[in-house]
């Protein structure tokens, strides 16, 4: 499943990164959003494939959240965003999470590591 991962600009930066999704990163992320609603900074999808996501809930230089992707390993690039997220951010994760897991193919196999394919 791709998907557009992140999708934000200003006048100063704007990017966009495509990324593909496995049932896995879904689980990862699900844990990672128990770890946000804790307080807990999170690193998602920290492997040498992806580009890592970080997220502080609270950055105290900045004194809101903050996001650090890196994808050192294709484009070499590093950004760090001071975030101002609304309140109820992360239950709206769950729900979006929810409904891409209800439209998540049942027929996906994962036919060996790492590598998933559609039931014909």
């Amino acid at each position: 499943m791709a998907a557009d991962a992140l999708c934000r600009g200003s006048s100063f930066v704007s990017g966009r990164l495509a990324m593909s999704l496995s049932p896995s990163d879904l689980e990862n992320w699900s844990r990672a959003l128990d770890l946000l609603a804790a307080g807990e900074d999170i690193c998602w999808r920290d492997d040498d494939h992806s580009p890592e996501i970080r997220i502080q809930p609270y950055n105290e230089e900045h004194e809101t959240a903050a996001v650090r992707v890196e994808d050192l390993g294709s484009s070499c690039v590093s950004v760090f965003l001071p975030m101002s997220l609304e309140e109820g951010w992360i239950d709206e994760q769950r729900r979006v999470l929810v409904l891409v897991r209800k439209e998540w193919p049942s027929e996906v196999l994962q036919s060996s590591p790492g590598v998933y394919e559609w039931r014909r």
